[in-house]
């Protein structure tokens, strides 16, 4: 099929990718002119595992193209993905202006039928809305040009997008449209063939359904950390917990795993605007702002532990392991590690960092500053630092030498905040154990 996807940030690139990889003709377009330069010349922008391999194959057999020209974009496509961001506005409610800038873009330029496919993450109605504004855009053209509206929402995990996209558990597709139901299946059918996966409903309840799996996960999370919290003050194990209530199939051990809070860029944003939706129709979603809330405190939880354990931290050095929101990408939107950070050099402390991945993203974020040092392996970073606290559950960080780790933290504590290490083991070498709902000697 002849597609073009509006976006090359992580859900447009990796869908593009993926569906030239089983012999579409893809056009990705985006207006960030030195983001197409970079994919032109070989170098894919954002990290995550495989898809560089993709890019590359699929760039070199001429099914998988970059451009910054809209117009070529729409005469390229019969099915047209929007795939641009869609940022918190200024109450936490999502902002459509990129995607009915696309949506404008595809009714100045369409001159034949178009699929037009919403793939962002957007807020029930937005399908309505895009089909408004291309009708509108049409009209003023004075053309009269068929074209259809449908949802078509990604579930793909940042560290396993390829994996989401090509095994995934199901393709929602919001339609009632029998013409855009056959287009779909087409389009997909390299990845629906061992059973059908294509689920099709609404528009409206593919939007939602959306919103609802992210904020279903993230509420599994906060309950975790809830649990946590009440497990440090009544001297239990969290994970005995955590395994008692995961072998319970109705429960499950997914996203089970407390922890410094949830980031990235679909959870914090997608629960939030899930809520300031509901308010906007005069329901108070009370449910949803705890689960932000619980997140917001439990991101705090890394520092106050810190003074717990160490009083004034002014003039301390803190070595912080981990700094992408999660392992396998260097994605620090929301990421626990830059409220630590940045509750840290407020404190007065020294931060000294390392990260598999996401060293250039912090580079990027925070520039050079004397109260914090990028290091070159998870060694360097823990020299000459009183307390070692853990951001991310890189797998690296794993297996460690505690009696070795105790010779190099001044104040010997360890702040576990992925709940990596069992205590006993770490407590024996030395050190001091402080973990998330772990019950201590």
């Amino acid at each position: 099929m002849q597609i073009s996807v509006f976006g090359t940030g992580y859900v447009g690139l990796v869908a593009g990718a993926c569906l030239a990889d089983v012999g579409h003709q893809v056009t990705c377009m985006d207006v960030n002119a030195e983001r197409i330069d970079q994919l032109n010349g070989g170098e894919v922008p954002i990290f995550e595992p495989g898809l560089s391999t993709i890019v590359a194959h699929n760039v070199a057999s001429g099914r998988l193209r970059f451009t910054t020209d809209a117009a070529q974009a729409v005469a390229d496509g019969q099915l047209l993905f929007i795939a641009v961001g869609t940022p918190p506005d200024e109450d936490g409610s999502a902002d459509l202006r990129y995607v009915l800038e696309v949506a404008r873009t595809i009714g100045q330029h369409m001159d034949s039928y178009k699929l037009v496919i919403d793939k962002s993450t957007v807020p029930v109605g937005t399908a309505e809305k895009v089909h408004a504004v291309i009708g509108d855009t049409l009209k003023q053209r004075g053309a009269s040009v068929e074209f259809d509206v449908c949802s078509n929402p990604e579930f793909m995990k940042e560290g396993a997008a390829i994996e989401d996209f090509t095994r995934g558990a199901r393709i929602i597709v919001g339609t009632e449209s029998e013409r855009v139901k056959a287009h779909m299946q087409e389009c997909y059918a390299p990845y629906n063939r061992n059973h059908e996966k294509l689920i099709f409903m609404s528009v409206r309840a593919a939007e939602l359904t959306k919103y609802a799996a992210n904020a279903m996960l993230a509420t599994k999370i906060s309950f975790m950390n809830e649990i946590a919290n009440l497990a440090e003050r009544l001297d239990v194990d969290v994970e005995d917990v955590r395994r008692g209530i995961g072998s319970d199939p109705r429960i499950g051990y997914h996203f089970i795993y407390p922890g410094c809070g949830y980031g990235g860029s679909c959870f914090p944003k997608d629960v939030q605007a899930l809520e300031r939706a509901a308010r906007q129709l005069g329901y108070t979603p009370e449910l949803l702002g705890a689960v932000e809330a619980v997140n917001l405190r439990q991101k705090q939880t890394l520092f106050t532990k810190l003074q717990d354990n160490l009083g004034n931290l002014s003039g301390k050095t803190i070595a912080v392991w981990g700094l992408a929101f999660k392992p396998s990408t260097d994605d620090m939107r929301e990421a626990p590690s830059r409220t630590l950070m940045e509750a840290l050099w407020q404190a007065g402390a020294k931060v000294q960092a390392f990260d598999p991945e996401a060293m250039a993203e912090c580079r990027r974020i925070y520039g050079e500053r004397d109260d914090l040092m990028l290091a070159g392996d998870r060694i360097q970073a823990v020299k000459g630092a009183d307390a070692l606290v853990i951001c991310t559950e890189w797998k690296e960080f794993r297996s460690v030498d505690f009696a070795w780790l105790a010779g190099q933290l001044a104040e010997k504590v360890v702040i576990d905040g992925r709940n990596l290490y069992t205590p006993s083991a770490v407590e024996e070498a030395g050190l001091r154990y402080i973990g998330v709902g772990r019950k201590s000697n």
